[in-house]
């Protein structure tokens, strides 16, 4: 069967058709500046180099009709016709307390997405728009909704609730809701595999380190804490983001600054966390180099990022009472060799040993951990649209 998986941004729609017999990727693409000037699609299939197609996309109704004409054109497309499409699999950032596990579409469903929209403003509007135009695209074709937050909703109280008054949880739903869930789910899973082992036997660390983070404690196959929150401002140093910090910062900065708690929010979430620290980039390869060029505040930058992902990891530890294995993923835990040694050299108390040349590899998938570490250490590279995939297929 092939599966369509969509994931809608505010401004852009990725994309990958993907046969589910042998997991194969048929075709992949990015549509980038929908709704604004120069907007066009990345694309690349099987045989077919990259290709950009510069077309004006009003909206991602637009998006999505681009990305289907190009999948069924005589020269680019890899499948005859709309009618090789068996379904369609929807990434949803947030699905709060409604949704622990992916859902085939109707209204209702579509109904409790929209009721999230206040807790993922940026994301879940888009993410309906874009169910919305495959519906209106190929309404004969099933539809699954796959959610960020479904793969934590196994938290237990004692790790999602905040210490507020109880009755902001009762009327707002206020709690730790977390992200990345499609990731930490797929790259446990894979680490469990890699490593002979049984996922419902193995306590699990997933440090999801893109320019998004979140950090995963994952016990017997499940979710039982991460480090972002309500939204994905919570947890780690970030890109751009602040991660966790004293609230009272805020009111203070206002204060300071003369500017709204709201705009401080926007300087946490956008003008923040390595980049702010650096003032050098909110690209991690940029910060490296500055660093091994002799740029002390790149270092300061680096160091404070790793410290504050081992005190995560550190806690989860504690929080299962042991670790079997840490597993690094995303852009920058795939790519950046530096950070996961520093990372792991707070864990020599465990009996953590790094293998340094399996940890210098670039191949997808490698144990960087030495034969003689206590703890397993992987480099995993995720996967979140094939698990969206395989989600879809399992429902329909």
């Amino acid at each position: 069967m092939k599966i369509l998986v969509i994931n809608c941004g505010s401004s852009s729609l990725k994309f990958q058709l993907i046969n589910s017999e042998d997991e194969n990727v048929l075709a992949k693409g990015l549509c980038e500046r929908i709704g604004a000037e120069g907007s066009r699609l990345i694309y690349t299939a099987k045989d077919i180099n990259k290709k950009e197609i510069d077309k004006e996309l009003k909206d991602h109704t637009d998006a999505v009709a681009l990305v289907l004409d190009t999948l069924t054109d005589k020269e680019l497309g890899v499948i005859d016709s709309l009618n090789d499409v068996d379904a369609v699999g929807h990434r949803i950032v947030h699905g709060g307390e409604n949704f622990a596990h992916s859902v085939l579409i109707d209204e209702n469903v579509m109904k409790a997405i929209e009721e999230c929209n206040d807790l993922a403003p940026l994301h879940n509007p888009a993410n309906l728009i874009g169910i919305k135009a495959c519906k209106e695209l190929m309404p004969d074709k099933k539809m699954v909704a796959v959610f960020d937050t479904a793969f934590h909703q196994t938290m237990p109280e004692k790790a999602y609730m905040y210490g507020l008054p109880y009755e902001y949880y009762d009327k707002y739903k206020v709690r730790r809701y977390g992200f990345h869930g499609t990731s930490h789910s797929f790259v446990s899973e894979r680490a469990a595999e890699l490593a002979g082992r049984d996922l419902e036997d193995m306590k699990t660390i997933v440090c999801h380190l893109g320019n998004g983070a979140s950090i995963c404690a994952v016990e017997n196959g499940k979710s039982v804490d991460t480090s972002m929150g309500l939204t994905p401002l919570e947890g780690v140093i970030m890109g751009t983001r602040s991660g966790s910090i004293d609230p009272a910062i805020i009111e203070f900065l206002a204060n300071k600054e003369h500017i709204s708690a709201s705009e401080v929010v926007s300087v946490l979430n956008k003008k923040s966390g390595v980049l702010g620290l650096s003032g050098i980039s909110s690209d991690f390869r940029d910060i490296t180099a500055a660093m091994l060029d002799g740029d002390e505040r790149a270092k300061m930058t680096l160091d404070a990022y790793c410290y504050v992902v081992a005190k995560y990891i550190g806690s989860y530890t504690a929080a299962m009472n042991g670790v079997d294995a840490i597993v690094f993923t995303a852009g920058l835990g795939e790519n950046n060799s530096y950070v996961r040694e520093q990372i792991c050299s707070y864990f020599t108390f465990l009996g953590l040993e790094i293998d340094e040349d399996a940890n210098q590899s670039r191949e997808d998938e490698v144990k960087i951990s030495s034969e003689n570490s206590k703890v397993l250490v992987f480099k995993i590279a995720t996967n979140e649209e094939l698990k969206i995939a395989k989600e879809t297929l399992a429902l329909i």
